[in-house]
């Protein structure tokens, strides 16, 4: 009697092991410390609200199996050094797919440990045309790249805000250097001039100095590559100075922050880009929005959708592939193609969106206005 009631408890284990549900991992990498934190921690939210949506519906169907995520969230700083380092660890704690990361000198230097771990990464928010330019195979982003979003930054300052000389500021790093040197070419080829370029850091506060010299050249537009945390003081400074050139920024300055930091210096000369469709255009936007709200009691900032629809594309091919295993998903995470919340995502032959959109906004009635 005692064996067969020992026989039936190992039975019994082995059935609840049998139906217990797999947990998968998978990581998020964002600068959740600083002063763009605001900004890594909607990135962390977007793919956050597509791992519980996933979770919500019983998991997801993979290989016949019901599959719960793990959101395994790690703070890059917005630091290349410590974003090889978060991005080993990632790699080390066994996740299958990274979400991540948001600037593009993070990304770019941690892709390289990602695709020496045979692990897929696609970024909500790395524009520099470098990040799918290395020829790693599992690298892809959600989100238009820089040559997409200078080039239209420079036409409309040209073309539609009728400048002939234009002056332009980056804060040396991987995204805002890559977004002013794109914007310079469009600027050129649209046949203004550019009358200066200065550059400073994505820790600096005060930007008089370069500002001077700007003055001196007398342009009628600024552009500024790089945050909001930079991008709302340098406003403040031009107002100061008394320099009286349109400012335009790209999609690190397209905030609500930008516009709280910013101050009375902001007005309806002000403008900036987006890499996407503005959120009430967005297939899901709406929706998106109602929920994120009220899940985080906030505001969308800028990279959450595209968050959600990475994580979502990572999640869609593991279903088609019918396995969580990078090596077999991969090649259906580049075939991708379904309607996501900012519109369609499929990727090029190098890991680029196919469709990606660009949107430039101006400061109207306290909130950024799409054109």
């Amino acid at each position: 009697m005692k064996k067969t009631i020992v026989a039936l408890a190992v039975m019994g284990i082995g059935l609840g092991a049998a139906h217990a549900q797999q947990v998968v991992k998978l990581g998020n990498a964002a600068p959740l410390t600083g002063t763009i934190s605001h900004l890594g921690k909607d990135l962390e939210n977007g793919t956050r609200m597509a791992v519980e949506t996933v979770n919500a519906q019983g998991g997801a169907d993979i290989g016949g199996k019901k599959v719960k995520f793990e959101l395994i969230g790690e703070d890059d700083q917005a630091d290349p050094r410590t974003g090889t380092t978060v991005a080993q660890r990632l790699v080390d704690a066994g996740v299958k797919g990274v979400v991540g990361h948001l600037n593009s000198g993070t990304s770019i230097p941690a892709s390289r440990i990602y695709d020496q771990g045979g692990i897929p990464q696609v970024s909500p928010a790395s524009t520099n045309p470098k990040l799918t330019q290395q020829n790693f195979k599992g690298v892809f982003r959600t989100i238009a790249n820089d040559v997409q979003q200078g080039g239209a930054l420079g036409d409309f300052a040209v073309k539609t805000l009728g400048a002939a000389r234009v002056a332009i500021v980056d804060d040396r790093t991987a995204y805002g250097q890559g977004l002013a040197d794109e914007t310079d070419k469009a600027v050129k080829a649209a046949g203004a001039q550019v009358v200066a370029r200065e550059f400073t850091t994505d820790k600096a506060t005060d930007f008089n100095a370069i500002l001077t010299k700007i003055r001196a050249a007398n342009p009628d537009v600024i552009f500024f590559g790089g945050m909001d945390a930079q991008a709302g003081p340098m406003l403040r400074q031009i107002k100061q100075l008394g320099i009286n050139a349109k400012f335009m920024t790209g999609d690190g300055g397209c905030s609500p922050e930008m516009i709280k930091l910013a101050g009375d210096a902001i007005n309806s000369t002000t403008y900036c880009s987006m890499a996407g469709l503005p959120i009430e255009k967005m297939p899901g936007g709406a929706k998106f929005r109602e929920d994120y709200k009220k899940r985080f009691n906030g505001e969308v900032q800028i990279y959450a959708p595209y968050a959600y629809d990475a994580a979502m594309a990572i999640i869609k091919a593991m279903e088609k592939a019918g396995s969580v295993e990078p090596a077999k998903y991969l090649p259906e995470l580049k075939a991708s193609n379904f309607d996501g919340v900012t519109g369609n995502v499929s990727f090029d032959e190098r890991g680029d969106l196919k469709e990606g959109a660009v949107t430039v906004y101006q400061f109207k009635d306290g909130n950024w206005v799409a054109l």
